[in-house]
């Protein structure tokens, strides 16, 4: 899959505000060298927010626009290329013009004789780095540092002395203002790479217009990622390095620089050296500069990939099967045939019940229902996919007919009645034979067996009693039986629903949030 992410990049510049830590955490702890990067925990937690873009891409498919896709997949690329360099190092540029002291500061800072100071500057547009902790070479490669260019710091001699700095790239660039074009291209690539601009200046030339419309008056709103250094401040008076320092100040403000930290050194002395030294070990604690732009490269695509979903999944209350059961039971004459099975059962009818012929129209408006049940909180083309994942209206209506033939519609009148109708015949029978040998015997007979006739009463009674019973248990089986056809017959319908339509979409419905869930946790 092909595709471009066009975004909007940073500024010119390239920095900004770097206060905070993600997640609460400081970058110089919990790190750990793989393949010979320093990767800490902001890498860690990029990767995993590019893994779950990842795994979204996936498990969305083809239920994602192809072009989103391409923009999502080259984004990816970018990011996981970026951070196989890790973005857990902070780099600090050290920019100034022509004798402003900086690669002596550079060296200062360092503590290690290594930057081009004094003739030899002039004559080099090569960027000098030096790097506290692991090998950034990687890293350094990706700036354009070439190998004879820089120095590793935190040697087994240093201890933890150094250590505050873990994760510190210090460069030191051309002077700006240098006559040689190729100088200022150097700075002008290198800037937008940095996390901190360090901007030293020295007592003679702070005001420069070189320095303020060339390069300060164009990083407004970058302030947080700024500090100008007043350097060389042993070469004034101490009573006058106050009134110095304000006017750097002032010369900010007039640039549209608010709140920029004006720091006084003298890279001769060490006087400040230490300050400056902790102003960018707290630097280092920041998220760096390819972090942030990581980050917003997969905020952006995850974006993308959130447009892609809807907010939710359907309510519990869409995905019931109980209306789609109602209709599948008319389609198929269920009321009717457990009506005549208790038909049957009560004696009324000799028929032998069955299903009849499903009706196609009405298998096809359950489907529809479902589907409009399901689909118009689902984005089209994963509202297509249960669509065509559930079952077609032939394969559902195939389906409820042979679920039906399992259910038993074979009916048998009640036992129990039918014995019962014979007892009461024989009672009515005895009643007649009694009363009869009663009433053919005369009146002597009854005068001398008054119980005769009581007896025959009595057997009528119970002959009407048992045929009452007979016909109410009739009744209480017929329905009995009907229920059972139509439980049957539903519980058998809501099976074809369960597995026809109910499970597709629950699992259309899962991988659709699985995709937000994994977009969500891309995206924070």
């Amino acid at each position: 899959m092909t595709g471009a992410h066009t975004r909007q990049g940073d500024d010119a510049a390239g920095t900004g505000p770097s206060s905070t830590t993600s997640s609460g955490e400081h970058h110089g702890v919990h790190r750990d060298v793989l393949h010979g990067v320093l990767h800490g925990r902001e890498t860690e937690l990029l990767h995993a927010r590019v893994d779950a873009l990842d795994a979204a891409l996936v498990v969305g498919g083809t239920r994602l626009d192809e072009p989103v896709v391409g923009r999502v997949v080259s984004a990816v690329d970018r990011v996981r290329e970026r951070l196989e360099l890790g973005v857990d190092h902070t780099v600090v540029a050290l920019v100034g013009g022509t004798g402003s002291g900086k690669s002596s500061l550079f060296n200062a800072i360092s503590g290690l004789q290594f930057a081009d100071v004094g003739v030899k500057r002039p004559t080099t547009s090569e960027v000098t780095a030096c790097v506290w902790g692991e090998d950034g070479g990687p890293l350094l490669d990706w700036l354009g540092v070439v190998p004879d260019r820089r120095i590793e710091r935190e040697s087994l001699l240093d201890g933890e002395s150094e250590a505050v700095l873990r994760g510190l790239v210090l460069l030191d660039l051309p002077d700006h203002d240098s006559i040689a074009p190729e100088h200022r291209e150097t700075v002008d690539r290198m800037l937008p790479q940095a996390d901190v601009l360090v901007w030293v200046v020295d007592p003679q030339k702070y005001a420069d217009d070189a320095l303020h419309t060339g390069y300060l008056r164009g990083l407004v709103g970058h302030e947080a990622s700024m500090l100008v250094v007043l350097n060389q401040v042993d070469t004034v008076p101490s009573d006058v390095r106050p009134e110095l320092a304000r006017d750097v100040a002032r010369l900010l403000v007039d640039d549209g620089l608010v709140g920029v930290p004006v720091h006084e050194v003298s890279a001769r002395t060490g006087e400040g050296v230490a300050g400056l030294r902790a102003r960018l070990a707290a630097g280092v604690e920041t998220r760096s500069l390819a972090a942030r732009r990581a980050g917003a490269e997969v905020h952006d695509a995850a974006g993308l990939l959130a447009a892609q979903v809807a907010a939710s999944e359907p309510p519990p209350s869409a995905l019931s099967v109980g209306e789609v059961v109602d209709t599948l039971s008319d389609a198929a004459g269920l009321t009717a045939v457990a009506g005549a099975v208790a038909a049957v059962v009560r004696g009324g009818s000799s028929d032998r019940p069955a299903f009849g012929a499903v009706q196609e129209d009405a298998v096809g408006l359950a489907r529809s229902a479902w589907l409009d049940a399901v689909a118009p909180s689902l984005p089209r083309r994963w509202a297509q996919d249960v669509s065509s994942r559930v079952a077609t209206t032939a394969e559902l209506r195939l389906a409820v007919t042979d679920a039906l033939t399992q259910v038993t519609v074979a009916a048998r009148r009640s036992v129990l009645a039918a014995w019962l109708v014979v007892l009461a015949l024989l009672l009515g029978l005895g009643a007649v034979v009694v009363g009869g040998v009663a009433l053919g015997s005369g009146m002597s007979s009854v005068r001398a067996n008054p119980w005769a006739p009581v007896v025959a009463g009595v057997l009528v009674v119970a002959a009407v009693l048992v045929a009452v019973a007979a016909a109410s248990t009739r009744r209480a089986a017929a329905r009995r039986r009907a229920a059972r056809v139509l439980r049957d017959g539903r519980s058998a319908l809501d099976g074809v629903a369960r597995v026809r339509l109910l499970e597709p979409t629950q699992a259309v419905l899962a991988e659709h949030r699985r995709v937000r869930e994994l977009v969500a946790s891309a995206r924070d």
